[in-house]
């Protein structure tokens, strides 16, 4: 699937949303890290009207995601888990709070070859969330991949349960000087590494492959391009609705309109699903398409 070339002038937009020219410069201040307010600045749009269209475009993309990439051919896929929080921190949770609120985590299947995320997650970090994740993976990929991650424990059980022994799986363990604390708010880098294990958990992976730094260095890159996602600031996501929503608008922007440095190509060429990189201006159209009337965000 390709965009549908320049975006239309007459795109049937709710009246409150600004003209054309100003919703691309506002997805794209978004989408190079820029937070609600500095992208009210830079553009000249009510934060509110920014945070709407963010959201609107963001649950496009997520839609357009679940359609086009499907039926892939991936060798290899790495995993991990994205720490963030909504509304506020874990320890200041009240009762009645837990699921919407507090730490949120991303998890990310990423390409190894191809650097497409595959697939993605927003939710707790628990086996119900890590089950939903694989079998999305699952739902999108052909054949028999080969799939590493770190040593989170629902992951085996998930990977055995969706895939049996339709893939080849292996861990890989890193052990550090002065173990970093083991809440992900206070872990802002990890210790030296003093060691590394890998092991063979399903099929025969390869050690020597059997590795997450392409997805952990992934997660950097997701930091940097979505500012809900930047530690000791106040742009945290206020809503689980919009946190979902800017990741998968950071997501439709990386596969399909970013230029990988190292590829010379967007991800979603390198899988052959587009012909050409996408402009904001069509993500914006394409996405819009995708949204039926009940899906449209007040």
């Amino acid at each position: 699937m390709a965009g549908s070339g320049p975006i239309s002038q007459n795109m049937d937009w709710p009246h409150e949303y600004p003209p054309v020219e100003k919703q691309i410069a506002a997805v794209a201040a978004l989408t190079e890290g820029n937070s609600i307010r500095a992208t009210e600045r830079l553009v000249g749009v009510h934060r509110d009207t920014v945070m709407r269209l963010g959201v609107r475009i963001g649950q496009g993309c997520e839609a357009l995601h679940d359609m086009m990439f499907r039926d892939l051919h991936i060798q290899q896929l790495q995993f991990d888990e994205l720490w963030a929080y909504v509304g506020k921190k874990q320890k200041r949770l009240k009762p009645g709070e837990h699921t919407e609120k507090g730490d949120q985590y991303t998890f990310l299947a990423l390409d190894a070859l191809n650097k497409a995320f595959v697939s993605y997650r927003v939710g707790k970090r628990d086996g119900e969330t890590t089950l939903d994740f694989v079998q999305d993976v699952r739902n999108r990929v052909l054949g028999i991949p080969f799939i590493s991650s770190d040593a989170f424990l629902p992951y085996e059980p998930s990977i055995r349960k969706v895939f049996g022994n339709q893939c080849h799986y292996g861990q890989i363990v890193k052990a550090y000087v002065g173990e970093p604390p083991k809440d992900a708010a206070r872990r802002y880098s990890p210790g030296t590494v003093v060691g590394v294990k890998r092991f063979q958990v399903i099929g025969f992976p390869p050690k020597f492959l059997t590795s997450t730094s392409l997805v952990e260095r992934a997660n950097l890159t997701v930091r940097m391009g979505s500012r809900r996602f930047t530690r000791l600031t106040n742009g945290y996501s206020k809503k689980l609705e919009n946190h979902a929503a800017a990741v998968a608008l950071f997501v439709g922007h990386y596969n399909l309109c970013r230029v990988h440095e190292t590829l010379r190509m967007t991800p979603a060429m390198a899988l052959e699903l587009t012909d050409r990189p996408w402009s904001i201006a069509e993500l914006i159209e394409v996405a819009n398409g995708m949204l039926t009337t009940e899906q449209l965000p007040n």
